[in-house]
């Protein structure tokens, strides 16, 4: 079964170009002159700082690194490099408009898209160790009580001295592990870590007391040797990655700040005020709890921390279930001093996306922007611009997820397509008249039942006989036997 030929014709069937135009190889050339390193007044020299970036143990496309300072009075300084992207694919290229074109990396699991060609994102704009980087440099404050005080943005060149893993880092900040070798082999950078890992403890904390939503929904990792799929396994949220994310949910409030500072429009990230929070209530008030008849954010979460503690194994489906009813997020254009929407589930109310300018348009844009501001230059993109480009990147996001989400159901039914005939454990996560569906407990795949379904509900443990596989359609077809305790 050829999954990367299904991989190329979902990325068509839902509206990418997954091959680079010829045009791009003339970009690509014109780009030499483009990588030299800068320097000058208005760019710092960072490059003797202990930077180090923590990712996905294959990632080779780094947007960011991180360094933290202890201040005297107990607060910690965050500063956040930022790959300096636009430097190279600079706007209306044909790089630039394939990539507005895709609008976002897209990640099957099976092979991954970029959104621009691997030799950027993965050499030239990559800030892998071992070379020296232009970069844009966000920092801000954390306070002890976990507030932060944004802080200035400006140019850098910068160098990444260690490449962590999230796995292991995680384990490791999480007391499961022994110091890995990288840590082990250099006190200085265990001491660093564990400075940031207590800056984001603190971030994350005053978040949630903000009414931040700690949901733990399910990312399955597709596992293969050569072009065979042989697992599919749960990427945990673990210590490692809640360090990354605040970090980069107080990063991108920072850019937010600084540019509507400036009173440049820019593009914003939302999650509105659930319209469908009767039907979160009612979800909630069949575990016994009763929510306010007004969106509150803070009441959801405390059902949410709470729930995660009682039952563990069902808090992913419960986490996605509300999700849903919530609504995803968005991409909306902003104009400083209208009142903004808001990101419901981060807790925030300024907030962009400009950490990842390698992976997603968006934070192209918003680099730009940071440019403009740092140039005393004219804003490069007219409110119309941002509306259209907005709404585009939307739906781009919105279109990236459904190829990831088919690719890992194509991938789980390729890997149990010898196993039809047996007996699987699972929960029922959907019982509608669209359908009734589980998820097993291992592999964590999810399918229909297709037989015996009459009268489950969701949430119920069962027993399902696996009657089914088609990896084009990326369907997994069960049979109820029986509840399960």
């Amino acid at each position: 079964m050829d999954l990367k030929a299904i991989a190329w014709d979902a990325m068509e069937k839902y509206g990418f170009i997954p091959r680079f135009p010829g045009d791009i190889k003339h970009d690509l050339k014109k780009m030499k002159n483009s990588t030299q390193i800068s320097t000058g007044k208005d760019i710092t020299d960072l490059r003797e700082l202990l930077w180090s970036s923590i990712d996905n143990v294959d990632s080779m496309d780094l947007d960011q690194i991180e360094y933290c300072e202890p201040l005297v009075n107990g607060d910690i300084l965050v500063k956040i490099a930022i790959s300096d992207v636009d430097k190279i694919v600079s706007k209306h290229s044909h790089t630039d408009m394939h990539a507005l074109y895709n609008g976002t990396s897209v990640y099957t699991g099976v092979m991954t898209f970029p959104m621009l060609p691997h030799k950027l994102s993965e050499k030239i704009t990559s800030l892998l160790p071992g070379q020296d980087c232009m970069a844009i440099i966000i920092e801000y404050i954390v306070h002890k009580d976990g507030n932060f005080s944004p802080g200035e943005i400006y140019r850098g060149i910068v160098s990444n001295k260690a490449k962590l893993i999230y796995e292991e880092i995680g384990d490791w900040l999480e007391g499961k592990k022994a110091n890995p070798d990288i840590i082990e082999e250099n006190s200085k950078l265990k001491k660093q870590i564990l400075l940031q890992n207590e800056a984001a403890l603190r971030l994350k904390k005053r978040r949630q007391e903000m009414g931040a939503l700690n949901f733990e929904t399910i990312e399955v990792e597709v596992k293969k040797e050569g072009d065979i799929v042989t697992d599919l396994i749960i990427q945990k949220q673990n210590a490692a990655r809640n360090l990354i994310e605040e970090f980069m949910v107080a990063a991108n409030s920072t850019i937010a700040s600084f540019i509507e500072k400036a009173e440049f429009p820019m593009i914003q990230r939302i999650v509105r005020v659930p319209k469908y929070w009767e039907e979160i209530r009612s979800t909630v008030g069949e575990f016994g709890v009763l929510l306010p008849l007004n969106p509150d954010s803070k009441a959801l979460n405390k059902f949410l921390i709470s729930q995660k503690i009682k039952d563990p194994e069902r808090f992913p489906d419960l986490s996605l279930t509300i999700v849903k009813l919530m609504g995803s997020g968005e991409y909306v254009s902003y104009i400083p001093g209208k009142e903004p929407i808001g990101h419901f589930a981060l807790g925030v109310t300024d907030y962009t996306h400009g950490t990842a300018p390698n992976r997603r348009y968006v934070d192209l844009i918003i680099q730009r922007l940071i440019k403009s501001v740092l140039d005393k230059k004219k804003d490069p993109y007219s409110i119309k611009e941002l509306e259209e480009k907005a709404q585009w990147l939307t739906g781009r996001e919105k279109a990236a997820n459904k190829v990831e989400r088919y690719m890992r159901k194509a991938a789980a039914a390729v890997l149990l397509k010898s196993r039809i005939g047996e007996e699987f454990k699972g929960f029922v996560t959907g019982a509608s008249e669209k359908g009734t569906y589980v998820r097993l407990t291992s592999p964590p795949v999810e399918g229909r039942i297709m037989t015996g379904e009459t009268g489950l509900k969701v949430g119920q443990k069962v027993i399902v006989r696996l009657t089914k596989t088609d990896p084009y359609l990326g369907h997994l077809d069960f049979g109820f036997i029986k509840k399960s305790e």
